[in-house]
């Protein structure tokens, strides 16, 4: 009579446990949505270059042209002067080509009534009534023609 007990009892349980899971988003599993674009909107991306890498790779640069210049301390001060040299023209470089990139916000109504604002590179194939799908969410949404 225990083990019959004791048997009900498990199965029970895993059926209580089975019953509570609830499926979750899956490894590789992406949301997509459709809708229609309302509204474009051109802005200007920041640039994803990472700041301080011209000034470090000039830096760098600059301390190998020293080493090679004189002996002892005239090599030291050849040193230090090449990195900072190099460090400072580095960071002019690196200013000049941190441009902003165009991109565009877009605000996409979808089957749903939900209006949703996603902003990304420009896309030429986009335009205002154009039916499309939203390809993510958050910050890796991306609008996409159908």
């Amino acid at each position: 009579m225990m083990r019959i007990g004791a048997a009900a009892l498990a199965l029970i349980f895993s059926l209580g446990l089975t019953a509570c899971a609830t499926p979750g988003a899956q490894p590789g599993e992406m949301e997509i949505r459709r809708g229609t674009i309302e509204q474009i909107t051109a802005v200007q991306l920041p640039d994803t270059h990472h700041q301080g890498v011209g000034a470090v790779v000039g830096g760098l640069a600059g301390l190998g042209i020293g080493s090679l210049i004189g002996a002892g301390t005239g090599r030291d001060v050849a040193m230090i002067a090449g990195t900072i040299g190099g460090a400072l023209v580095g960071n002019e470089v690196q200013k000049k080509h941190d441009q902003p990139l165009p991109g565009q916000q877009i605000i996409v109504r979808t089957t749903s009534g939900v209006l949703v604002a996603v902003t990304q590179p420009v896309n030429a194939a986009l335009r205002v009534g154009q039916r499309v799908y939203i390809e993510g969410n958050g910050e890796g949404a991306r609008v996409m023609p159908q």
